[in-house]
Formats: C-alpha cells, structure tokens, sequence
C-alpha cells in the first residue's frame, strides 16, 4: 500500500485549491442567499482542464488517474457543494459512463467535447416516482425505423439547463421489468426536450437542478449506449462512478467545516478563554477529524480499485455512505461551535449543514446503502462481472 500522493497529484490539489480561494469563495455566500447559478465558473474549470481530468488524452481529457478526480472533488466541495457536483455530474456520471460503454464513434462525438469542457453532460435517470426503486420508471423509447421515439420525465436532475448532452434511461420493453430498460445519449438541441428547473431548495442553492421532459423525441438507433436491455447495468456501473465524486466531495465538505471552526475556535472565547479549551467543543473537532481521515482513506481505496480496472460496487457504496453521513454530522457540530452566530449567513456552517443532506439521500439513500453493505457481508450479494467495465490506469499508458 502506498498512501502518498504524488508530485502531480499535490500539485493537482494545489491549483484547484487555489482557484476555489480566488473564484468561488469570495462570492459563494451572495450566490447561494441569491440561488444564483454562475456558468462560467465551469468554462473556467475547463481551461483548468478539471471537466475531464480522469478522461484520456487521445478523448481530451487530462489522462490523470481515478484519485485525481477524487482530490478535484474533494478541493471543490470546500468552496461548494454545486460545484462538486457539476463534475460528479459531467465527468462521474456521464463522461465516465461514454468512456466504459461508448463505440468509438460515440466517445469521439460526445465524449471529447465534454473532456475538453466545450460541451456538458448530464444524466437522467431518477423520476417523479422512481429513485431508489429504478424498474419503477415510465419513460419509454419505441423502436421506429432508424430512430427510437423517446417520451416521459425526469426529475431532480443537476446541470438541467446548461448541459448539452444527457444520458437517459428508458424502458424498450416494460415487459422484462429491469433487464427491458435501455440508455441513450440525446441532445438538448432536438424536438421535444425541454427542462424546467426546481426552485425553493433547502440547500445547494448554487446549483442548476430540476425537470425534463421528452415529448416524442427522436432518438437516433447509433445513439443507443450499449445494447437494448442494458440499461439498469449501465445506470449502475454509472452511480459507482458518481458516488465516487460524492464521497470525496463529502471529504472536502469536512474539510471546510474543520478550517471555519478552527478559525472560529481561535477567535471566539467564552469563560475566559478560547473556546477551543473547552473539552465539549475539541470533542466535536475530534469526531471531524476522524471522520475526515477515515472518509478520505475509504474513497482513496475505491479509487484505487478502480484504477486497477477492477469492479469496486462495495467499496465505494461504503465510502459513499459514510463520508456523506460524517459530513453532515460535521456540518451539524460545525453550526454548534458556531453556537447563533452559525445560525446566520454571516458564516459558511449553515451552507454547509443545508448543503450536507442532499448527499445523504441522492446516489444511493444511507437507508440503501446500509441493506447493500449488510447483503454483502451475509453473502446475499454478489457482483457480477460487466460486459465492458471502467478501463484502468496505467501511470505509462494512462487508461487501458
């Protein structure tokens, strides 16, 4: 085991940690209190070149390893949680997904663009009445001649508005329950999309979240990510990739709640002396602490796995789950320490404890997440190997 980071990865960290100092942090309070939505802070993270940092050079991408879009994450959920999943989104979800499943001809005409950060994507898979319940779904795509006529909703949806391409999931054949669900890629672009997004968030109010909605869209049969029948394998191997990003976002999330209440620690005193003395509060700093290491030493082995190109569904459901409930735990002892102060705007701990719960429920509720891990070890659950799966990272030859 080698638990160092390397030079480019230190560096990594160094340059995202950087620009979420100089462009979010300055101006993240007035856009979460206005839930204001600035795109250009991803057209800036593209010329960083941090929308495809996992993806190969020959698609666009950085051609850097799993891990390093572990530490983008965790760097940019310290400035916000929008903005850690606009990359849990575009890269995690879908860019991660064309790269495992895609033709070539595929990852050439969407995946490249989105490597380079010229286009975004997004993925539709969650509905008004199906989240953890996937075969519950209603969206259907019917077989016409050289197209496929695509109808139904999606619901809670990040980047609705702004990205150009979705990946989303329809039933070709209701009658085979999961097995009859199917993915394609469509465009923003074509007849009968729209979106439509949800106001009145309880937290992550930065972020373009919300609706969309196919109406007889036309949907080329090339557009068709792996075979009929496939979809519910590719959501899946998919939600691995993006409850990858969640759970190193919820690391930096711990991050940041540590860095506010040490300064606030060192600032505030009660009884004669610095809050921080006060055993009750370093109790709560402590309990940050560890859950901030032992998170970040769960999501770096899923990280590893995969960039040994092996299946990691447990490894990283655990790492999802538990740093995502330690860091709205944190959030929560972050407001304490804040005492009333932390109850208003005028500090980051309310954000972040609005901004902790969304990641307790999406991806994978704790509730789903606890059944998966006790199947696994009562040997109920077992993972079966992928048509095609994520390919590895080779420090030589980048992803194989």
């Amino acid at each position: 085991m080698n638990f160092n980071f390397t030079e480019e990865q230190n560096m990594l960290r160094e340059t995202v940690r950087s620009f979420v100092d100089k462009e979010i942090m300055p101006y993240i309070a007035e856009w979460d209190r206005e839930g204001k939505f600035d795109q250009n802070i991803y057209n800036r993270l593209a010329d960083l070149g941090l929308m495809g940092v996992c993806i190969p050079e020959e698609y666009g991408g950085s051609g850097m390893d799993y891990n390093a879009l572990a530490i983008v994450c965790e760097e940019l959920e310290r400035g916000d949680t929008a903005f850690r999943t606009a990359v849990s989104v575009h890269t995690g979800l879908n860019s991660m997904t064309l790269l495992q499943w895609g033709t070539e001809e595929q990852k050439q005409k969407y995946l490249t663009p989105q490597a380079k950060g010229e286009k975004i994507g997004a993925f539709g898979l969650t509905e008004p009445g199906a989240g953890s319940d996937v075969a519950s779904l209603q969206s259907t795509a019917v077989k016409d001649g050289d197209y496929y006529i695509l109808n139904g909703q999606k619901t809670w949806i990040s980047l609705c508005d702004v990205a150009d391409h979705f990946l989303v999931f329809a039933y070709t054949d209701k009658s085979k329950k999961h097995h009859g669900i199917s993915a394609f890629i469509v465009e923003r672009t074509w007849d009968g999309f729209s979106s439509k997004a949800i106001k009145g968030k309880h937290g992550i109010r930065s972020g373009n979240t919300g609706e969309l909605f196919f109406d007889n869209v036309k949907v080329p049969a090339e557009n068709l990510l792996g075979e009929e029948g496939e979809g519910f394998k590719i959501a899946m191997s998919a939600l691995d990739n993006g409850r990858f990003t969640v759970a190193a976002g919820a690391v930096g999330q711990i991050m940041a709640c540590l860095e506010a209440c040490v300064k606030y620690c060192h600032e505030r005193e009660t009884f004669g002396k610095s809050i921080g003395r006060h055993q009750l509060v370093q109790q709560m700093i402590a309990k940050m602490e560890a859950g901030l290491q032992m998170s970040r030493l769960l999501v770096y082995r899923a990280g590893e796995l995969k960039n040994e190109g092996k299946r990691n569904t447990r490894e990283t459901s655990l790492a999802k789950w538990q740093a995502c409930d330690f860091a709205n735990r944190a959030a929560d002892d972050a407001m304490q320490i804040h005492g009333a102060y932390g109850y208003s705007d005028e500090y980051p701990v309310e954000r972040y404890l609005r901004n902790s719960k969304a990641p307790v429920i999406y991806e994978g509720t704790r509730e789903i997440h606890t059944i998966m891990q006790a199947e696994y070890v009562l040997g109920y659950r077992k993972d079966k190997p992928l048509n095609k799966m994520l390919p590895a990272w080779n420090p030589d030859k980048e992803l194989v």
